[in-house]
């Protein structure tokens, strides 16, 4: 049975329930955005078989700010922070509506850190390249939350905490992101699959210790190790996987899929919490 095939019988599985999923995912390369690929078919079948969100709210690994900032404009545009690809990907647009009134209310949850409303900023590639396979259309609103530099994993595993109301509400909130993510190392070799021992062997500590709710070792991940240094040379594409696991109540499963090591040192592996 195909990786794909055996996902699609994973999200038939999925119990119906008032509280949303949150999900963590691997986005990889740009180009996912505009490949029909295993990767991106996942995106949109995994859409299909949850509840339709009435707003998706992104943690997205390419808004690394000073400070913390939610998108708060009625039409967010379409960011291409990428350079070298086909111009036909810069050529994209998703335009998905903001939400003004919901980005409002989520300073109110967090009390941890101020949260400014931005009008600037956008949907990046960590969001646009993800949720256009989920919601084609476009017709759902998207927001983005950013990452603050200066924070600690523990800071923004607790500003995740905050958020959870959220899930009650109908928010689906994704944290984008790469578990194993260093682009020095990568292969081209390896571009369409296969990883390094130690980013195979790290990827697996980590979903061992999502899968058994222990969560302060993946806070403290520069304990981990050398590969674990390796594996995360910069937090940037691995603290929205933190977010995802604050977003997380103790009486929760978890499920992983794509889950699949490219370029030998990036790996794919999805969360859906939930």
């Amino acid at each position: 049975m195909s990786a794909l095939s055996q996902f699609r019988n994973f999200t038939q599985r999925l119990p119906q329930t008032d509280l949303m999923p949150t999900l963590f995912i691997g986005h990889g390369s740009p180009m996912n955005g505009i490949e029909n690929n295993e990767f991106s078919e996942s995106w949109a079948d995994l859409a299909r078989n949850i509840p339709v969100p009435k707003a998706v709210l992104v943690v997205s690994a390419h808004w690394y700010t000073h400070g913390t900032f939610v998108t708060a404009m009625d039409f967010p545009g379409t960011i291409h922070d990428f350079g070298g690809f086909p111009q036909k990907l810069f050529d994209v647009q998703y335009p998905a509506p903001g939400d003004p009134k919901l980005a409002a209310e989520i300073p109110k949850l967090i009390h941890s850190t101020s949260v400014g409303l931005d009008h600037d900023w956008g949907l990046d590639h960590g969001t646009w390249t993800v949720v256009r396979h989920m919601y084609p259309n476009a017709d759902i609103p998207v927001l983005q939350l950013s990452i603050d530099y200066t924070k600690s994993p523990a800071h923004h595993y607790e500003i995740a905490k905050e958020i959870y109301a959220l899930r009650k509400k109908g928010i689906l909130v994704i944290g984008s992101g790469n578990m194993v993510h260093n682009l020095r190392m990568l292969s081209w070799e390896m571009i369409n699959g296969g990883g390094y021992d130690w980013a195979i062997e790290m990827n697996d500590k980590f979903k061992n210790l999502i899968a058994n709710g222990d969560h302060q070792p993946l806070i403290n991940y520069r304990n981990l190790g050398t590969d674990a240094m390796l594996a995360i040379p910069t937090p940037e594409h691995y603290l929205p996987l933190i977010y995802t696991l604050g977003l997380k109540n103790e009486k929760e499963d978890v499920s992983f899929f794509n889950d699949k090591a490219v370029g030998g040192s990036l790996t794919m592996t999805s969360v859906v919490v939930g």
